[in-house]
């Protein structure tokens, strides 16, 4: 079945397969929220971004197999409330943004900077370290070397802008962030995949920066 990246809460999770990396996304939760579940297909590792919500629906995605580790890619509650749970039973590894990590009630392992790399088997993703949503936020980019970028965003970039801000100056840090670490450094055929609702590409999104701007959120 081709992946299109729709998903309910309660429905069957959508596998995007790759050549070295099995993307499963699930949504959970009483806000609609997206976890991804990524399997290294040369060694079997898996890792899952966003312990959202429902451990029981997130353990049965990640199955006898376990997880090595997770990531809370911001420290937002509605993306860690299952972290506890999934961690206690698989005794996953934790990684989270170095400024969001003391926001998260679960400890954070591995803290993440800008440019650091997190890897799942012998596949490696690169942290963006986003200001604004909040001050710790990260995307993380697989640059798949047989296509297109894949781009895991939180709550930093959705179809149709940015996530909300409270103040002009978070605002205005969010989107000189992502218009410089991810529009200006990855082509329009990267695959965005947020922390709610469908997926798109930065090519979906780019014509829409100035619009975004202009609205101030």
């Amino acid at each position: 079945m081709t992946y299109s990246g729709a998903v309910k809460v309660g429905g069957r999770a959508a596998v995007h397969e790759l050549t070295d990396l099995m993307i499963s996304k699930v949504a959970v939760g009483p806000m609609n929220n997206n976890a991804y579940l990524l399997r290294c297909r040369a060694t079997g590792e898996q890792l899952l971004i966003d312990a959202a919500a429902e451990a029981g629906t997130l353990l049965r995605l990640i199955g006898d197999d376990g997880i090595a580790s997770v990531v809370t890619t911001h420290r937002h509650g509605d993306h860690w409330q299952a972290l506890a749970e999934v961690v206690a039973a698989t005794g996953a590894r934790t990684y989270a943004g170095r400024y969001d990590a003391e926001g998260i009630p679960v400890p954070t392992d591995v803290l993440v900077d800008d440019g650091g790399t997190v890897r799942v088997g012998e596949v490696s993703l690169t942290a963006r370290h986003l200001v604004g949503h909040t001050p710790g936020s990260i995307a993380l980019v697989y640059d798949d070397p047989h296509g297109a970028p894949h781009l895991f965003t939180g709550d930093c970039l959705f179809p149709g802008g940015p996530g909300r801000t409270t103040l002009p100056k978070d605002f205005e840090s969010l989107m000189s962030g992502i218009e410089t670490k991810l529009f200006d450094q990855l082509p329009d055929e990267t695959w965005v995949y947020p922390g709610h609702g469908h997926d798109t590409t930065l090519g979906a999104e780019r014509p829409h920066l100035a619009e975004w701007r202009a609205r101030g959120w």
